[in-house]
């Protein structure tokens, strides 16, 4: 039986990332330093979890996950909300949007946005 699946998004830095998923309703629930930063932080909203992790943090704890032809890169994480208006509202000013609003084959309305590390996050409301 799975139990899970939360996505473990390994970036260069987490604190310019956390305005943007705190905008978005998400609270933090776990934060690990590295150094004088951040190395690792669970953000939490309505069961949903995103976690983050610093490259350096990662090849502190399991170096191998860093190597090798495919070395972790940018994510794609697909959200489904009840109120696609109101969670766009709460996007902070300059980030930036990939497509402001479409219509998918699959019967969903979307907003597409990068975060700052470049992951492409799609907030998208089931017909």
């Amino acid at each position: 039986m799975i139990k899970k699946l939360a996505p473990v998004l390994i970036v260069d830095r987490i604190e310019p990332l956390l305005p943007l998923w705190e905008a978005l309703g998400f609270r933090r629930t776990a934060e690990v330093p590295h150094g004088k930063a951040l190395g690792f932080v669970i953000l939490e909203r309505d069961g949903v979890e995103v976690m983050y992790q610093t490259r350096d943090s990662v090849g502190a704890d399991e170096p191998r996950v860093l190597e090798g032809a495919h070395p972790p890169g940018t994510a794609a994480l697909f959200i489904e909300v009840d109120d696609l208006e109101a969670m766009v509202k709460t996007l902070p000013p300059g980030t930036e949007l990939i497509n402001p609003r479409r219509q998918t084959f699959y019967g969903s309305t979307e907003t597409i946005f990068r975060d700052g590390a470049g992951n492409i996050i799609t907030l998208a409301k089931m017909a």
